[in-house]
């Protein structure tokens, strides 16, 4: 199944933007010497802000894939896709 994109596309965009800037300022800040606490910290941000953009990219796939395709499912089978949509939020 291909990814199109939907309403959640800008949100995504705007995290993999600030791992951009934070990743700008990690080179900025090997550049100028900076000390490797500050790298480390600012490291941390680029992981956790393409992390984050991933984990959004997922759901949003399965929340829109499932939905299209579990409609001509017996009802017992969208439940099962509905818990299962639920419990991405714990990724």
């Amino acid at each position: 199944m291909e990814l199109r994109a939907t309403n959640k596309f800008p949100e995504i965009s705007a995290r993999l933007k600030r791992a951009q800037g934070h990743l700008a300022a990690v080179i900025e800040m090997l550049a100028g010497g900076r000390p490797c606490m500050d790298l480390a910290q600012q490291l941390h941000a680029v992981e956790k802000a393409i992390g984050n953009a991933k984990k959004e990219l997922i759901k949003d796939h399965i929340h829109h894939c499932m939905e299209e395709t579990s409609e001509a499912l017996p009802r017992e089978f969208r439940d099962l896709i509905k818990e299962f949509q639920g419990v991405t939020k714990y990724l």
